[in-house]
């Protein structure tokens, strides 16, 4: 049903509007727009049903939104009063479970965000150092390649860089993979991430050596190493969002913790099999 679109009513409403209209600056979340035979509505629900609209919606101007929107909830508040006594079994399962599941997360969330600070960073960074394999560390390599498709492409542009040609600049113009906008860097990568032959001939380099025509299965490569080193831990900042999800995961574990050791469980399960859930018409009034 489109909330733009002006609908007769077939409900007869006893709606009272707030007055006098309050100025925008003292408005709050709590302050009432309407009355439904006693139920307010609130600016904070004309918010979330904002909140809640398709994009295309709420890129229209708020004076377009304003009215409908707020007709909606009363419309949509005289039909839950109308309907709260013939609700279905089915729909206040749904209800119920819907409520549920809306509070448990929020409460969730409100755990593990607040859980994510500089120092819980910190402290987390801290232990997955201490906890890094500094004992057997492992080589790491930052190589450049050209790529083409033939040896004789290849021994042609190995001639011009044997010649004095800049590197970067042939791979810019000859490379065929994405690396080549980048003058044919691969960055850093360690063992097992390249293709064994690539791989090895790296590894039998020295920084500024340039190698090849080298065959692989993607084409011909000529290949320099740019640089070397060993394995270490990579800074807070390139794990900082993996440290913050771990921290919110813990968090969210722990408030469940803290939860059910306060909580009375009594669990009335006798003559209930697993099958149960094979029997969606004990929903059916």
């Amino acid at each position: 049903m489109n909330f733009l679109a002006r609908r007769c009513s077939v409900l007869a409403l006893s709606v009272a509007f707030a007055a006098p209209a309050l100025a925008q600056d003292d408005a709050d979340a709590r302050t009432v727009l309407a009355t439904v035979n006693g139920v307010e509505i609130t600016v904070g629900h004309l918010l979330i049903a904002h909140q809640g609209l398709p994009d295309q919606f709420r890129a229209l101007p708020p004076e377009t939104l304003f009215d409908p929107l707020l007709e909606q909830l009363i419309e949509q508040t005289a039909l839950m009063l109308a309907g709260e006594d013939a609700i279905s079994l089915r729909d206040q399962m749904v209800i119920e479970n819907d409520r549920r599941a809306a509070i448990a997360s929020s409460v969730l969330s409100r755990a593990a965000e607040s859980a994510v600070t500089e120092e819980s960073l910190a402290a987390a960074y801290e232990a997955f150092v201490a906890e890094f394999d500094t004992d057997a560390p492992v080589p790491e390599y930052n190589a450049s390649h050209i790529i083409v498709e033939t040896e004789a492409e290849a021994q042609a542009l190995r001639e011009e860089l044997d010649s004095g040609a800049d590197f970067a600049e042939l791979a810019r113009e000859h490379s065929t993979d994405g690396a080549a906008a980048g003058g044919g860097s691969l960055g850093w990568f360690g063992p097992g991430v390249m293709i064994p032959e690539f791989e090895e001939a790296v590894a039998a380099m020295e920084p500024g050596d340039v190698t090849g025509p080298l065959e692989t299965r993607f084409g011909w490569h000529l290949v320099r190493l740019d640089d070397t080193r060993m394995s270490a831990a990579p800074a807070l900042e390139d794990i900082g969002d993996e440290l913050a999800e771990q921290i919110r995961r813990e968090a969210a574990q722990s408030e469940i913790d803290r939860v059910m050791q306060d909580i009375d469980v009594t669990r009335s399960m006798d003559g209930i099999t697993p099958q149960v859930l094979g029997q969606p018409e004990l929903l059916d009034d």
